[in-house]
C-alpha cells in the first residue's frame, strides 16, 4: 500500500474505533475483495468464503476498539481471517470425523469475472490448480508466507505482523519457497506465458 493509502486507512481505523459507522463501512469496502479472495483461495468454496468473510468483518467490528496500533490494521485483519479459516477447518474435521458434515464437493473455480475468452479461462484455471498443488507440497510456514506474498499481495512487514514472526524468518521461508517454485517447471512456464 502506498503511504497515502496507509494514512487514509489509519484515519478510518481511528474513527471506526470510536464508533464512526461510516468509517467502519469504508474499511469493509476497502478490504472486502482482498479478504474474500484470501478465504476463497483457502476454502475453494464460494458459499463458505462468503460466510467466512462476513464472520471476519463482524469479528473486526467487535475487536476494533481493542486495536492499539492503527498502522497495523491490515496485518491485524489478515490475522483475524487466518484464525477464522483455521477454526473453520477445525470444525470441519470434527464434523467429518463424526460423519455429520453436509459438505458439497465443489470444484475450484477462478474468481475472475472475465469469462469472455474460454482459452484464457482454462489457462487461469490450470494455473491456479498447479499453484494450489505446489503450495500444498510446501511445509506449513513456507506455504503461509508464499500464499500471503503472492496470492494475498502482502509485503514482508505485513506478513511478519500477520504471522507474528520476525521479518528475517519470513524472508527465509519465502526464499526457500521461491527456490522450490523456480524448480517447478509447469508453474514457471505458465507464469512466463502471462497467466493469470
Amino acid at each position: 500500500m502506498a503511504d497515502s493509502k496507509y494514512q487514509q486507512v489509519s484515519e478510518l481505523v481511528d474513527k471506526a474505533r470510536h464508533g464512526n459507522r461510516n468509517s467502519t463501512d469504508q474499511l469493509v469496502m476497502l478490504f472486502h475483495e482482498d479478504i474474500f479472495r484470501m478465504v476463497y483461495y483457502r476454502t475453494r468454496s464460494r458459499m463458505d468464503a462468503e460466510d467466512l468473510t462476513q464472520e471476519i468483518f463482524m469479528q473486526m467490528i467487535k475487536s476494533l476498539p481493542g486495536l492499539k496500533k492503527t498502522s497495523r490494521f491490515k496485518s491485524w485483519l489478515f490475522r483475524i481471517a487466518l484464525n477464522r479459516i483455521k477454526d473453520f477447518y477445525r470444525k470441519k474435521s470434527i464434523l467429518n470425523f463424526f460423519g455429520t458434515s453436509t459438505e458439497v464437493d465443489e470444484s475450484y473455480q477462478e474468481i475472475s469475472q472475465n469469462d469472455d475468452d474460454p482459452i484464457d479461462k482454462l489457462m487461469r484455471k490450470e494455473f491456479w490448480e498447479q499453484f494450489r498443488q505446489f503450495t500444498e507440497g510446501l511445509p506449513r510456514w513456507e506455504r503461509e508466507v508464499f500464499i500471503l506474498r503472492f496470492a494475498d499481495h502482502l509485503g514482508i512487514r505485513e506478513i511478519a505482523e500477520t504471522l507474528k514472526k520476525n521479518e528475517s524468518t519470513v524472508k527465509t521461508h519465502l526464499y526457500r519457497a521461491l527456490k522450490k517454485f523456480r524448480q517447478t517447471p509447469g508453474l514457471h512456464d505458465l507464469l512466463k506465458g502471462g497467466v493469470p
